[in-house]
Parts: structure tokens; C-alpha cells; sequence
């Protein structure tokens, strides 16, 4: 009987044994789960390696738990982080003579239960712990297919570590090592970010001190040149009024560069209001017509028999309508007709600059507005120009809701230039 009742119960205790691991089964597996959800939502890099040792030093129930990664610049390896709260940040671990080494080298894990902190064996656990360590495990941290760290364990609270510890270890090692690329790679993406910024910034700042140094000595250039010209006569006549053409042609280019900051403002810097469209472009014709006159180009206005009012910013709609009619003039030869109209679509308003100048290629329609995009090549080109004026007019369009083409049949068939503005209901 007593025999009866004793196997009873030895079943009975295995039978809540294997019930207790299951349930310790599921546990972990649901924060391995947790875990990889977790890391994959995080890419600040401290605080994911900061998730990482915590969440191992739990699941496996030990002491503390580090990280070890390896500097980019002199391979070597160091505590990029650590639950021990006694620990200093970024200790050097030397990988000959030291456990962490031997993981990273060897490229294999390791289950030491019976370490004596005493032992000359390794050099890192006394360094890298402020607390003797009795125990530890460590497995290869992988990034892209490369051993890039260790992760390890120390002192288990309770028992030994065991294969499941190393199984529970290894996984969270291969979630770590996908989450520490991610977040590399954002940092390096947020670092080219800044520097693009700042070279951007760098840009802005050399075409705004440039622009307004060169306008003093130009504007004594200008005026000098008018006088020379106006007070002399014959071939001193001709210098003069050579000098007086070169430094018009370098006013543009200034103002060009100047009017830059418009790409970057975008429409937030407008001064919308309701305005007559026809204004505009009845302004952009009088400003232009003696550089058409200048070069022997005949120039022609339409105007719709009914005035057009729109929602814009007057001044830069305006120097749109002058940068297609500058360029225009720029490529269409002498003799050559210019057109500037304005046309009512539906619900938009066109101004159209039409020439029967160089014409443009079939694969150029869309890059010719790409900032300092030049048609011709920089070395053997004949018309000057930096390459702005059209990516001007493409940010002016775009920040009014409106945009711009170009409709030309090829090379020497002309080209008409269209920006095309909503109307208000």
C-alpha cells in the first residue's frame, strides 16, 4: 500500500515538473517575442543596447549582462554597455586573454560555471565587474554575417547556465545584432543628413556674401563704364561701351545668384494676394524690351480680351516671367521673334514665353529645370548663365500650386515655356 502511494506521488511530481517547464517555455518564448517586436521599433542606438543587456540579464535570471562591440577605427574591443551599475562606460577588453576575446575570436559561445575570479586565465571579468563573478556565458554577436561583439551573461541567480540559457542567449543575440545595424545605419543616414545641411548652409552663406560683395565694385564699374561712354567717342566709344555690356551680363549673374534663397524658401516666404495677372506680365514685357530691341529680336504681347486676377506673390511671379524672358532672349539669335502671352485654361492661367531660338532636346524637357543645369557643355558653351533661372521659375510655380514645361520640337525649332497658375474660384 505504502509502495502504491509513493509511485503515486513521484508521478505526480514529475507530471508538475514538466507543467513548470512548459510554463517557463512559454514565458520566455512570449519575451523573446516582446523583445524582437521591441528592438525592431527602436533605433536610438543607446537605448536599444541599453533594452538588449537588460532584457538578457532577465531571461537568463543572471547578476548583469554586457555588451562588447568593436571600435571601427582600431578593431578593438570595449563595453559599449552594461547593467552593472558599478562598471565605467567604454572599458577596453584586450581580445588575447580575456573571455570576451576568446568568444569574438573563436567565434563560438561559451558556458564557464565554475570561473574563479582569482585565476589569471582572463583578464576582463575583474575589470569589467565590480563584484565577483562565479559564472558566465557569452555567444558572438553577428552583424550582416560578421562578428562584430559579444554578449554575455554573469552569476546566475539560481543554479547554472545551462543550454536553454544558451539557446534564449543566442537568439536575443541574433535580434540584437539586426537592431544595432538598423540603427547604425540611421545614425550614419542622420550624420550625412547634417553634413548635407551644413554644406548646404556653407553654400547659401558663400552665394550671399559673394553676391553682395561683388555689387559694390560692380555698381562703380557700371557707373564709370556709362560715363566713359557718354564722354567719349570713336574707338574709346566702343571700349566703353564693351565694359558697359560685360558688367550688365555679370549684374544678371548676380542677381541670379541672389534670387537662389527662393529655391530654399519655397511658400513660406510669399506675400500672397489677389492680383491682376496681366500686370505681371505687362511688367515683364517693359522690363525686357530694350535687351530685345539691344539684339535685334522682335518682340510681341498678347493679352486676353478679359483681365485674369490670381492668388500671388506680385515681385517673384514677376522675375519668373522675366527669367523665361531672359532666356528666351539669351537663346534666340538675332532677328529672332519672342512671344510673351497670357492665356486662360479652364481653370488655370498660362503665361507662355514662345521663341524660335535653339530649341530643346527631346531628353532635356525635364532636366533643363534641375538647378545649375546647363544645356551646353561649361568649356565650349555660348551663352552665359549659371543654370538658375529655370530652377527659379520651377520653385516660384510650385510654391503658387501652379507648374512649368517646356514644349519644343528639338535642336533650332524653337521653344515655349509655360508657367501655369491656378485661378481662385
Amino acid at each position: 500500500m505504502d509502495n502504491h502511494f509513493q509511485l503515486t506521488y513521484t508521478v505526480d511530481v514529475t507530471q508538475l515538473s514538466e507543467i513548470d517547464q512548459l510554463r517557463q517555455w512559454v514565458v520566455r518564448t512570449s519575451r523573446l517575442v516582446e523583445i524582437s517586436v521591441t528592438l525592431n521599433s527602436t533605433l536610438d542606438l543607446d537605448r536599444l543596447l541599453e533594452f538588449i543587456i537588460r532584457s538578457a540579464a532577465d531571461l537568463l535570471e543572471s547578476e548583469a549582462a554586457t555588451i562588447l562591440l568593436v571600435n571601427e577605427q582600431n578593431q578593438a574591443l570595449y563595453v559599449a554597455a552594461t547593467t552593472d551599475p558599478d562598471s565605467q562606460g567604454a572599458i577596453p577588453v584586450p581580445k588575447e586573454g580575456s573571455i570576451a576575446g576568446t568568444i569574438f575570436r573563436e567565434d563560438r559561445p561559451l558556458i564557464l560555471n565554475e570561473l574563479q575570479t582569482s585565476s589569471d586565465s582572463f583578464t576582463d571579468i575583474s575589470e569589467t565587474h565590480a563584484f565577483d563573478v562565479h559564472s558566465l556565458i557569452g555567444v558572438p554577436l553577428r552583424i550582416r554575417e560578421r562578428v562584430a561583439g559579444v554578449l554575455q551573461a554573469v552569476n546566475k541567480r539560481e543554479g547554472i547556465f545551462d543550454e536553454t540559457d544558451l539557446q534564449i542567449l543566442t537568439n536575443i543575440a541574433s535580434l540584437a545584432g539586426v537592431a544595432i545595424y538598423n540603427a547604425r545605419q540611421v545614425e550614419a543616414l542622420n550624420r550625412a543628413y547634417d553634413e548635407l545641411g551644413k554644406l548646404d548652409q556653407l553654400k547659401s552663406d558663400f552665394i550671399a556674401i559673394a553676391s553682395h560683395e561683388l555689387r559694390t565694385p560692380l555698381g562703380l564699374i557700371l557707373g564709370n563704364a556709362a560715363l566713359l561712354k557718354d564722354f567719349s567717342s570713336g574707338e574709346l566709344s566702343v571700349y566703353a561701351d564693351a565694359v558697359l555690356s560685360a558688367a550688365k551680363r555679370m549684374r544678371l549673374l548676380i542677381e541670379e545668384m541672389t534670387n537662389v534663397n527662393i529655391l530654399e524658401a519655397g511658400s513660406a516666404e510669399l506675400m500672397m494676394a489677389i492680383k491682376p495677372l496681366d500686370a505681371i506680365v505687362e511688367d515683364a514685357h517693359a522690363e525686357v524690351r530694350g535687351l530685345v530691341e539691344a539684339k535685334g529680336q522682335e518682340l510681341e504681347l498678347r493679352l486676353p480680351e478679359e483681365p485674369m486676377h490670381a492668388m500671388i506673390d506680385s515681385p517673384k511671379l514677376t522675375m519668373a516671367d522675366m527669367n523665361l524672358m531672359n532666356n528666351a532672349i539669351r537663346f534666340t539669335p538675332e532677328g529672332g521673334s519672342i512671344v510673351l502671352s497670357l492665356e486662360h485654361h479652364g481653370r488655370e492661367a498660362w503665361i507662355v514665353v514662345k521663341d524660335d531660338g535653339i530649341g530643346v532636346e527631346e531628353g532635356q524637357h525635364d532636366t533643363i529645370f534641375d538647378l545649375f543645369y546647363q544645356v551646353e557643355d561649361h568649356l565650349t558653351r555660348r551663352h552665359d548663365g549659371l543654370g538658375l533661372g529655370l530652377a527659379i521659375v520651377k520653385a516660384v510655380a510650385e510654391s503658387h500650386g501652379g507648374r512649368v514645361w517646356v514644349d519644343s520640337a528639338g535642336i533650332d525649332q524653337g521653344a515655349a515655356f509655360t508657367i501655369a497658375i491656378p485661378l481662385p474660384d
